[in-house]
């Protein structure tokens, strides 16, 4: 019986297919089968069910798993307890993000820590905010920069970025453009162009919206602020953003504020509790970067700023 048995086992279990275990471990399929057979006919079992269009567990193959995910979990805890007397931080981190995120000063973190700390491997993965927040919380990521109506999750570890109340946008000749401030009712009048649900500022919109009884005309929904942008700047509705995503195209839209949305679109990077020194790494490189960012800077404005 070898780790690496264990660890094709476990990423068919948990894909249900080996042809998708096989790419996640970067194997051929025949490799990945082959092994498992092998640690099948170490244990004297079969482990997985292989009769239906998916791969499922038989029950040695159920009673096996956990085993098998501890014993992986022993060999890297010994990993990294050795890597740390040696001065030296291994792993792999899964890293979230918004759809459409152009953070760019992130993606200078993730360079700067994978210079610090090559022997990392980080995979970057996109989603609305929600899913992200799910990722974070079974462990499918580790950490994630999401956007959330006024505060990050409790449950959740948390580095705030940014915190900004929703405004609105139209183009000059709409009846809005004229106004300085409206009412989330008045603004309910009009067909709406904002960004899906799952994100943070749409979340902000709707819970808003419930609570007066009201319900909104989304006419388009985009992922990407700029893009929302570009549709209300043809007239196709009005935008709904952050301030400083509004403000940013004073030459296309007039920015409207709402004056009864009081609760902030939050965009914060979150995390696990977690023993790892790789992710603990990786949140102190990231503190360090909010530290000592100025906020005329840090890419954070307009629809930079991806409060999702």
């Amino acid at each position: 019986m070898e780790l690496r048995q264990l660890e094709y086992f476990v990423a068919v279990a948990e894909e249900a297919n080996f042809t998708r275990a096989a790419a996640r471990v970067h194997i051929t399929q025949s490799g990945i089968s082959a092994q498992v057979r092998q640690l099948e006919a170490d244990l004297g079992a079969p482990l997985i069910d292989r009769s239906g269009r998916s791969a499922t567990l038989t029950a040695a193959g159920a009673a096996a798993l956990p085993h098998a995910r501890a014993a992986l979990g022993c060999a890297d805890a010994l990993r990294q307890a050795v890597d740390e007397v040696n001065g030296l931080i291994r792993g792999h981190l899964v890293v979230g993000m918004v759809t459409a995120c152009t953070v760019t000063p992130l993606f200078d973190v993730l360079a700067a820590f994978h210079l610090a700390h090559p022997g990392i491997a980080i995979t970057v993965v996109e989603d609305h905010s929600d899913r992200l927040v799910e990722r974070v919380r079974s462990g499918e990521a580790d950490l994630a920069l999401v956007g959330v109506a006024d505060g990050p999750p409790g449950d959740l570890e948390s580095l705030p970025i940014t915190s900004e109340r929703l405004a609105a946008a139209a183009v000059p000749d709409h009846p809005l453009a004229a106004r300085a401030r409206t009412t989330l009712a008045g603004l309910s009048a009009f067909p709406l162009v904002c960004m899906p649900a799952g994100t943070g500022v749409r979340a902000v919109l709707d819970q808003a919206c419930a609570a007066q009884g009201l319900r909104a005309d989304i006419a388009l929904e985009a992922s990407a602020p700029a893009t929302v942008v570009d549709l209300a700047a043809r007239g196709l509705g009005v935008a709904v953003l952050t301030e400083s995503m509004v403000a940013s195209q004073p030459e296309r839209l007039r920015a409207i504020a709402i004056e009864d949305i009081q609760v902030p679109a939050v965009l914060a990077l979150v995390w696990n509790k977690s023993d790892s020194p790789a992710l603990r790494e990786l949140v102190h490189h990231s503190r360090r970067w909010l530290d000592s960012a100025d906020p005329a800077q840090t890419g954070l404005a307009a629809t930079s700023r991806a409060a999702r």
